[in-house]
């Protein structure tokens, strides 16, 4: 499972999908065509500001990268940023200079949680 899917698990995406689409199949007639279930939304701006309520530190999630990874529990070493950074695709330029590829990192990770159903809103992105 790469870092990317571990961010989506923190933060609940799919459970939801999985178990509605489970049920839609087992209860669909052979002669019916379920209805296609719309991706659920998830709230992670709301998630995401109460697990910083309760976390000991300070963490700056809606700017930093190594918060945002701190915050879910994860690992936010420079080796796991860059692998995040190899696995979302991060141009060759920007994976030379961490800072570049931290603020990069950041905004395609809220980006990518905005495609897959989440509430990222839009100054954020």
């Amino acid at each position: 499972m790469g870092i990317f899917s571990n961010i989506l698990s923190k933060l609940g995406f799919g459970t939801a999908q999985a178990a509605e689409t489970a049920t839609s199949a087992t209860q669909a007639a052979p002669e019916t065509t379920p209805a296609p279930t719309a991706i659920s939304v998830v709230d992670v701006t709301g998630q995401l500001e109460a697990m910083a309520a309760k976390h000991p530190e300070k963490l700056n999630w809606k700017t930093s990268i190594v918060d945002l990874l701190k915050l879910l529990g994860l690992d936010s070493s420079l080796a796991v940023r860059k692998e995040l950074a190899t696995e979302l695709g991060c141009p060759a330029e920007k994976m030379g200079d961490s800072a570049q590829m931290n603020m990069w990192l950041h905004k395609t990770v809220l980006k990518k949680l905005a495609d897959n159903g989440g509430n990222i809103p839009a100054d954020l992105l």
